[in-house]
């Protein structure tokens, strides 16, 4: 079945850290998205979360942002592993089959995720003011 590209409401990014050394690069990683893109940074997982093997903190961003912010998560995501989804009411299959992995692909526990939700999940509000817009 074919679906339209307004079946994506938004994307996550979901960075991932699995020591004390990769959290810091985490941090830092963190830091230049928040000075380059206008994002709505999720708070610090310290432990798996959810569907996620591995301790993270999500990036969700407008769909309009995804050919900016993926490319330079491509180039500046430090070897830190990358999980990039498409938001649509199909959770689990936007985790497991719709996805693409920046670095080494980790574990997703896709039976803690719903197969179909009403509403897709939004952006959100921005919480990041971006001073570089972009740039490097």
């Amino acid at each position: 079945m074919t679906q339209t590209l307004q079946a994506i409401a938004s994307y996550h990014a979901h960075v991932y850290f699995q020591s004390p050394a990769e959290r810091e690069i985490a941090a830092l990683v963190r830091a230049q998205v928040a000075e380059r893109f206008r994002v709505r940074l999720g708070r610090w997982h310290e432990v798996p979360v959810g569907p996620h093997g591995a301790a993270m903190y999500q990036i969700a961003f407008e769909t309009a942002l995804f050919a900016e912010l993926v490319p330079w998560l491509m180039l500046n995501r430090g070897g830190l592993s990358v999980l990039v989804h498409p938001n649509t009411t199909a959770p689990r299959r936007d985790h497991l089959e719709h996805a693409l992995w920046l670095g080494t692909p980790l574990a997703l526990f896709g039976d803690r995720l719903p197969e179909h939700q009403d509403v897709p999940d939004a952006a959100g509000e921005p919480n990041t003011e971006p001073a570089l817009n972009g740039q490097g």
